[in-house]
């Protein structure tokens, strides 16, 4: 498996799905400059971009963590057999997302916490499983971390109108609302802390309730990022936000921080979709950011060709 040990803290990467997502980077990133793809073309492709089918390379994968005797996981992915009519690429999805958590050596009565730091739909997939006809907890003993703010922006009787529009329809009633409703959930705002190693923190912008994990154990340290940036151009282009992001100008300016707390302080930066290595560390250079270095996990590798993943035992099946 892909792990890496930070202080007292380890990492294992859990991957549920790594290719194409069908977005064209235009479209992902319509504030990014054409220039920049070219110019940096030389280390986004292949893994973040596939220039020959003009569609971006994404991965759907959870950090799993062990803390002070606790087993946690950030972030769910998409999950099985789930209804998305606006988000065709995770609809019926059957992957063997379960069975890689069980080589990382878990099984889902294992788990102690799951961090969701956000709420979109390749977010929280996992935190239910089908049981008959009936969404139920996948993780039966673990408290589910969820940011108030997403909780009530996402929330059906809420009656915001997102700027995803209806992509995220049918994810709060099959992937959220059963873990409240179970007593498993535990909503915060603003920070919350883990353990001496592992605090959250809001980090808005992308929506209310975005947030970071971040991990700070001896000289080490990293923040998990979730969606504050869904390709690398984006350390090098910070102002450019995805096409999801709800408040555009918050996104930018919590990125902008964020990236540099994580220069000043040469923290890891750990997003919920790169490819490759999977994270970096970055650096200052001038009004923007460079990559000093990426990732110690192996590398994600990906062909040229419609994006696919060479990593045969990671296989899923997309349904029809």
């Amino acid at each position: 498996m892909h792990e890496i040990v930070l202080g007292d803290v380890s990492i294992t990467r859990v991957v549920e799905y790594h290719g194409s997502v069908g977005i064209p980077p235009k479209t992902f990133f319509p504030e990014a400059p054409a220039a920049a793809w070219r110019e940096h073309g030389d280390w986004l492709e292949p893994d973040f971009v596939d220039p020959a089918a003009n569609v971006c390379v994404s991965a759907i994968q959870t950090w799993l963590l062990r803390s002070e005797g606790r087993t946690i996981l950030v972030d769910t992915g998409v999950g099985n057999h789930k209804e998305r009519p606006y988000a065709p690429v995770w609809s019926r999805l059957e992957t063997d997302f379960l069975g890689e958590l069980a080589r990382a050596g878990v099984r889902p009565e294992d788990v102690d916490l799951v961090v969701n730091t956000h709420l979109h739909v390749d977010h929280v997939g996992w935190n239910t499983r089908l049981d008959g006809r009936v969404w139920v907890p996948t993780f039966p003993n673990a408290t589910y971390l969820i940011p108030r703010r997403d909780f009530d922006f996402w929330h059906p009787e809420g009656g915001h109108v997102p700027r995803l529009g209806r992509g995220n329809q049918n994810v709060f009633e099959d992937s959220v609302a059963p873990v409240h409703e179970a007593g498993q959930t535990e909503l915060w705002d603003e920070q919350h802390t883990i353990d001496a190693n592992l605090r959250l923190e809001l980090a808005p912008g992308h929506t209310p309730g975005s947030s970071v994990l971040a991990l700070r154990s001896g000289a080490d340290r990293a923040l998990f990022v979730g969606d504050l940036l869904h390709s690398p151009l984006q350390f090098v282009v910070p102002d450019a936000n995805s096409c999801f992001c709800e408040d555009p100008a918050e996104a930018r300016a919590t990125r902008r921080r964020l990236l540099g707390r994580a220069s000043d302080t040469s923290a890891l930066v750990l997003p919920a979709h790169l490819g490759g290595h999977g994270g970096a560390e970055v650096t200052r250079e001038g009004d923007t950011f460079a990559i000093r270095a990426w990732a110690p996990f192996a590398r994600l590798r990906t062909s040229t060709t419609h994006g696919a993943t060479e990593r045969k035992e990671n296989r899923c099946r997309i349904s029809s």
